[in-house]
């Protein structure tokens, strides 16, 4: 799904160095190549505060801490998401409240939001699913007219713009009051091991979560405030300032073979390609198509035969999933969201793919149907 040597191949004598440097300088915890990526950060996103961290659902985690939520406050999200994002929400004490999804971009339904809010509602979570921007501007909307924060989950959408509706445009993860990304290897920034990174233009929130991620410490062995040990390593730190140079490159490249996939499959009786939002530009974190009338798992088997990954994203949505039974719901009550978790397929998608790559790709999935 992701080639991440030939990337590595590719960088290979700047991240080397890089690494090098840093193991050569023995800093390796808060290092100089985290407030340096800080900063590089910061300017790329046109950001006021990043605040790096140990993973993407740490990120989550600090952002509803420092938005001082209590146990049994309501935050509203999406059922077609990866877990982390309910997770997160649970482990705090807090109460998810569970919303449907649009048909064609996969993300969250502000009208279904806007339904969703009780008196109890503090927060709405959303999830920049795939490589594009949930409709922000009506979003912030509903979320001033009803004071509630609006933390959004950027894992997948780092790089993408959201343009408004007068034409101004800013970066996924910064529109809200705090942005949440992470580095995991597979995604369109990612490190080498685990790492994450949260955004806000909010100078008091941005204070919170840094003592937050250092144990609630802003003087050493002084703790004010109840916190956690998630740090960004100073060797990831290194590689991620190397690919941030080149993340619009890589977004690119995702654009490319998002077109080529595209070509291949446009206009096919039993393929819908991924939509393109109007109001965001798309860095493709995942390619997925929508079938009809097909048997999904056999599609699967017949590429991993050929030797083509595939995947589905997500075969069970979160109000169905055992850890998170809630008998406020049931299968049935969202609709959108279950019909894509029964039709949706993902191909490899990533900065490396080639043109004879991508045709025994586009070639097997079409011998297939």
């Amino acid at each position: 799904m992701v080639d991440l040597k030939s990337q590595y191949e590719r960088l290979q004598e700047e991240i080397d160095t890089a690494v090098l440097e840093v193991v050569r300088s023995t800093q390796y915890i808060n290092g100089p190549e985290v407030k340096k990526f800080q900063e590089e950060l910061e300017t790329y996103l046109g950001v006021k505060h990043v605040i790096p961290c140990a993973n993407g659902t740490d990120s989550l985690q600090v952002a509803m801490m420092a938005c001082g939520l209590k146990p049994g406050d309501e935050v509203i999200t999406t059922s077609f998401t990866f877990v982390a994002t309910v997770e997160v929400i649970a482990l705090l004490g807090l109460k998810p409240v569970l919303v449907d999804v649009l048909p064609d971009t996969f993300n969250i339904d502000p009208e279904a939001v806007k339904k969703a809010i009780t008196p109890k509602t503090k927060a709405i979570v959303p999830v920049h699913l795939f490589g594009q921007c949930v409709h922000m501007e009506p979003l912030m909307e509903i979320a001033r007219e009803n004071d509630l924060y609006v933390i959004e989950d950027n894992a997948q959408a780092i790089g993408a713009e959201y343009v408004f509706k007068d034409g101004t445009q800013k970066k996924a993860g910064t529109i809200g009051h705090i942005g949440c990304t992470s580095f995991f290897p597979s995604k369109n920034l990612g490190c080498y091991g685990d790492g994450g990174a949260i955004f806000t233009h909010d100078d008091e929130l941005a204070k919170k979560m840094r003592v937050i991620v250092n144990h609630g410490m802003e003087v050493r062995y002084y703790h004010d405030s109840v916190g956690v040990n998630s740090r960004l390593d100073s060797i990831q730190a290194a590689i991620l300032r190397i690919k941030l140079r080149h993340l619009d490159e890589f977004a690119a490249a995702r654009r490319r073979a998002a077109d080529f996939y595209n070509r291949a499959f446009d206009g096919h009786p039993k393929l819908t390609i991924p939509a393109r939002s109007p109001f965001s530009t798309h860095v493709f974190h995942q390619y997925t198509l929508k079938t009809k009338d097909v048997d999904r798992l056999k599609l699967q088997e017949y590429l991993q035969a050929k030797g083509v990954p595939a995947m589905i994203y997500y075969p069970v949505p979160m109000h169905l999933q055992k850890a998170y039974t809630d008998p406020r719901y049931k299968e049935g009550d969202f609709p959108v969201t279950e019909d894509l978790s029964k039709r949706v397929i993902s191909l490899p998608m990533h900065t490396e793919l080639d043109e004879e790559q991508l045709k025994y790709i586009t070639d097997s999935v079409l011998e297939f149907l």
